[in-house]
């Protein structure tokens, strides 16, 4: 099996930022055949650093990447279905929103309040991605997954992922040991629909829809995000930059009492905790739609980090750390970047 290694390649296509960086070396794999054949003729592959790269749509590059990028590239959609239960794999390679639709098509539930998040299935678990009152934690069955240390392909299920809010045990201890190669979710013929988030409902009740399908909240969920969030294509960004911070009941409270005049937005995680939104205390401390050079936020939502055109990763980084410190100093509370940072 023959493998094309490309040399200082050039990643400005390869990352939804669309800020330029070189990888010393890079490589597309289309099957789990390809990835343990390619590590396994190759023993330096493991000697010298490796990003493992999907739609580029959560990485931030700060710099040239002096190792090589593996892109995942593999396709393929297939179910199962048992009563009223659907099993669905894809690979990782496939784009999550191609994914969403191939189900929403299909009339299988679960999936739809995830309609238009960018990147690809592969990438999904690492950061057990999540929109309008719905996770992957809450459909995932299994992935396959690549370890690059025994060269092995196991299967992980979801108590062995660890999921919790953004996180995952791809994002913790076994940070860049394992390479995601497919992902099998279990959705329903018959699942409720998820209208809980206001925003939805308020979109329903624009179009005047009382009896919503999945396609309804699909398209619903597509159109608010669309309205929020820039396209990639036409300015680069990679959708939310920072996680909604947790935060305990009694820092809400005495939030509430030094700040009489603000309503602040949140949302019940348990009886201990809230989550707060992020793009809303961003716009509080006066950062929405605010541009320094050709980094910015987004005119619509201020968790969105932009390029308007010529920004470098580190322009974008520095504007990402003073947000940081404003949110804290005014807040208290210090948020954290939800994109991988390089």
């Amino acid at each position: 099996m023959q493998f094309s290694i490309k040399k200082h390649f050039p990643l400005k296509a390869y990352n939804t930022f669309g800020v330029p960086a070189f990888a010393a070396q890079f490589i597309e794999i289309e099957s789990e055949e390809a990835l343990i054949h390619f590590f396994g003729s190759r023993k330096d592959v493991t000697q010298r650093p490796f990003l493992v790269l999907g739609g580029g749509s959560n990485v931030l590059f700060t710099k040239d990447f002096d190792g090589l990028v593996i892109r995942i590239a593999i396709p393929g959609i297939s179910h199962r279905i048992s009563d009223t239960e659907v099993w669905v794999t894809a690979g990782a390679g496939v784009i999550w929103n191609d994914l969403v639709w191939y189900c929403v098509d299909r009339n299988f539930a679960g999936i739809e309040n995830m309609a238009l998040i960018p990147g690809t299935v592969g990438a999904a678990p690492v950061q057990n991605i999540g929109a309008y009152g719905a996770e992957l934690k809450d459909v995932f069955v299994s992935c396959r997954v690549f370890d690059t240390k025994s060269g092995e392909i196991s299967t992980f299920t979801k108590e062995d992922c660890q999921f919790s809010y953004r996180e995952s045990l791809f994002k913790k201890e076994a940070e860049g040991r394992y390479i995601i190669t497919q992902v099998t979710v279990r959705l329903s013929l018959n699942r409720a629909i998820n209208t809980s988030y206001g925003a939805i409902q308020a979109e329903l009740a624009k179009r005047n829809i009382t009896d919503p399908t999945i396609k309804d909240v699909a398209e619903v969920v597509s159109a608010i995000r669309t309205d929020k969030l820039p396209d990639p294509s036409t300015i680069g960004n990679s959708g939310s930059f920072f996680k909604n911070p947790i935060v305990t009941v009694q820092h809400l409270q005495q939030l509430q009492f030094t700040f009489q005049d603000i309503n602040f937005v949140s949302y019940p995680v348990d009886e201990n905790h809230v989550k707060l939104a992020a793009g809303w205390l961003i716009e509080q401390c006066g950062w929405k739609g605010k541009r320094v050079g050709d980094a910015g936020t987004w005119k619509n939502q201020a968790l969105v980090l932009v390029n308007h055109k010529n920004a470098s990763g580190s322009d974008i980084y520095n504007l990402s750390e003073q947000i940081i410190q404003d949110v804290e100093k005014k807040f208290n509370i210090r948020l954290e970047r939800e994109v991988n940072i390089i």
